[in-house]
């Protein structure tokens, strides 16, 4: 996809972080924008800050991890603007626990927003844009957690490398059909966002009892606290969401398929060789 003037975007998990800095990047280059997340006040600012300046968008509260709430965002699309030519399955939560110690509501909220949600958008969107004819790009957002692993964050790495698999998979699928439909996976690195606390989005439901176990800071090793450390300054020190959505864009109009922030490549060659080798995994933490 090479131009944006006068198309429509969809954006999930829009209303802070890499999904604001995508939806901002869309209206630069000219589309109308859906705004979508689970937020519901934050949404709505996002909109009306993104409005105040002349953009064309509109907000659709959307839990990604429900069918039928993903379902109800491409027809609000669908029925606002008749067309999508770019989607963002954008939204995702982070948790960090040992994989022993990460609870069934942990699992099922993770893989719910960062799995559940990209399978859904594919299927209440694919259908639609293959029937529209008409050309269209889909960007699914894993991390480089999703081609890489590191400790501590079982269920996270699970989810993410579980959206690479799927969108290798879609853009196979895709090209096998003839579609006109490109494809790309976003494995951001350390990106300064509020990811850390996305527990403020947890549903009541898959709430961990009060009396769920997870290591004191005393239980764990010197190691284990040393590589926790690294990874939040490295969050605190990583690029901006805008500077994401500007790489994002540069691979959307070189149909690029993996897109990833150049540094990590080592990381990547080092996963690969340990798999070729074949030797033990290689412990890959931020320096």
């Amino acid at each position: 996809m090479k131009t944006f003037q006068g198309k429509v975007a969809v954006v999930t998990g829009a209303a802070s972080g890499i999904g604001r800095a995508l939806a901002e990047r869309c209206l630069q280059e000219g589309m109308k924008v859906v705004l979508a997340d689970v937020e519901e006040q934050a949404l709505q600012q996002t909109n009306q800050e993104l409005a105040a300046s002349g953009a064309e968008t509109i907000a659709v509260q959307t839990d990604v991890s429900q069918a039928a709430a993903v379902e109800q965002l491409a027809q609000k699309a669908y029925e606002t603007y008749s067309a999508v030519h770019l989607l963002f399955n954008n939204a995702g939560v982070g948790a960090g626990k040992s994989a022993w110690e990460s609870t069934l509501a942990d699992w099922e909220w993770v893989l719910g927003v960062n799995l559940y949600g990209v399978v859904h958008g594919i299927r209440s969107f694919v259908p639609r844009m293959l029937e529209s004819g008409a050309e269209g790009y889909i960007v699914n957002t894993a991390s480089m957690a999703g081609l890489t692993s590191s400790p501590g964050l079982s269920v996270y790495m699970a989810s993410k490398h579980a959206v690479v698999s799927l969108t290798e998979t879609l853009y196979h699928e895709l090209t096998l059909r003839g579609a006109s439909i490109g494809v790309s996976i976003l494995c951001p690195g350390f990106v300064n966002t509020r990811i850390q606390d996305a527990e403020r989005n947890r549903p009541a439901r898959l709430q961990n009892a009060p009396d769920t176990h997870t290591a004191s800071e005393e239980q764990l090793s010197q190691q284990e606290r040393e590589a926790g450390q690294l990874i939040q300054q490295a969050i605190r020190a990583g690029m901006s969401p805008q500077q994401l959505a500007d790489m994002t864009f540069a691979a959307i109009r070189e149909e690029r398929f993996y897109i990833y922030p150049p540094e990590f490549k080592k990381g990547i060659a080092t996963r690969m060789e340990d798999i070729l080798t074949p030797r033990n995994p290689t412990l890959l933490l931020p320096k």
